[in-house]
């Protein structure tokens, strides 16, 4: 049985339209059956068109896809609806469709303010339907046995946390040049408070609680606009503070002339430390204090669970942005379809970000650009 999908957002020339389609067949687990792909008529109609979709079944608003998907007979309805606008566009579609009773996939960060996402919360609270937040990075198989050594306690209590998300395509003034993604990213209308932090910052923070298993509880950030006539921050840092009084530096940049997208992190314990990082994604390594270090792979045998049921080919082939972003849609679907049969999700199904990610990811958002403007050395971590 395949889940029946509908898109809003994601036509012709949304780089992250096709990210989320391809996620979604990638394990068959999806039928994309709708959508409304943009509130231009002619430009949803010819996105219908490329997709395969039947023409009474492309929408020019959320609305209507809503409200006429919600009228059809159940075994043709749409029942898991992904939104993929930008930030501005996230919590109206994401509330109504909660609402009217479909599941939710939604791109970060969740929604324009923290206020929104607080609301949000009471709606998937309410709605009794799930809820899959796309911080795609949680979904490499050995992030996730990064995420298993922590909390099994192999590194001994984490003390230190080291994460980094350098990005150099914004080093000029690229929303000059009329680039739709450098346009909507770097205005304050449609991005919300924070540019390269809320775009790339977002990922870094929640990729650093998800494997230290932590909670940041206090923040002192540099937040800076270094490109001339940029109206949103492309560059910034931050030292943080734990609850277990580990310590952290997150680092964000879009202005890092020649990196591309290699985010990358550093845990360290007691009894030693692990690394992993993008360009290297089927790589884990692990240092210790008193004996050699060990290289950790993917689909090697000795990994746990969460590792070997997020990995689809055997080891030394390659995976991966693109079936990490799989790896939530996948086991979102098994979630839901175990659901629908009255079983009990698999735990590993059940390791998908969701709604309580969302509130932090804003809450870093707003606390980030207020300690960036603050003359306090350190302030408070609030929601």
């Amino acid at each position: 049985m395949k889940l029946k999908l509908g898109m809003i957002g994601g036509g012709q020339g949304a780089f992250i339209g096709a990210v989320h389609r391809i996620a979604a067949r990638m394990d068959n687990e999806y039928e994309l059956v709708c959508g409304a792909f943009s509130s231009d008529a002619e430009k949803a109609k010819a996105s219908g068109l490329l997709l395969g979709l039947s023409p009474d079944r492309v929408y020019t608003s959320y609305q209507d896809l809503i409200e006429k998907e919600k009228q059809l007979p159940e075994d043709k309805r749409v029942q898991v609806i992904s939104i993929v606008t930008p930030n501005h566009l996230h919590f109206a579609p994401a509330k109504l469709a909660l609402e009217n009773g479909f599941h939710v996939i939604l791109d970060k960060p969740m929604t324009f303010s923290l206020a929104e996402a607080k609301e949000l919360e009471e709606v998937v609270k309410t709605s009794g339907k799930r809820f899959c937040l796309t911080h795609t990075y949680t979904g490499y198989p050995m992030v996730k046995e990064a995420r298993q050594l922590v909390k099994d306690g192999k590194l001994g209590k984490v003390r230190k946390v080291y994460v980094e998300y350098p990005q150099g395509w914004l080093s000029t003034f690229l929303e000059g040049e009329e680039n739709k993604q450098a346009t909507w990213r770097t205005d304050p209308t449609k991005s919300g408070i924070a540019g390269a932090m809320g775009d790339i910052g977002t990922h870094a923070f929640n990729l650093a609680e998800y494997i230290s298993g932590l909670l940041v509880t206090k923040i002192c950030a540099d937040i800076n606009t270094v490109v001339k006539g940029r109206k949103l921050d492309d560059d910034g840092a931050a030292l943080l503070k734990f609850n277990n009084g580990a310590s952290g530096v997150l680092i964000a940049s879009q202005i890092a002339a020649g990196d591309e997208n290699n985010i990358k992190i550093r845990v360290h314990g007691e009894k030693g430390g692990l690394e992993w990082q993008q360009d290297n994604a089927n790589t884990l390594l692990l240092k210790w204090l008193d004996k050699p270090a060990e290289i950790l792979r993917t689909g090697a045998g000795y990994l746990s669970s969460y590792a070997t049921s997020n990995t689809r080919v055997p080891a030394g082939h390659p995976e991966g942005y693109l079936e990490a972003f799989a790896n939530l849609y996948r086991n979102f679907a098994l979630s839901i379809k175990a659901d629908i049969e009255g079983k009990q999700a698999e735990k590993e199904w059940l390791d998908y970000p969701g709604i309580e990610d969302g509130i932090r990811g804003m809450a870093f958002v707003e606390n980030v650009i207020a300690s960036g403007k603050s003359d306090a050395k350190w302030t408070d971590f609030k929601i």
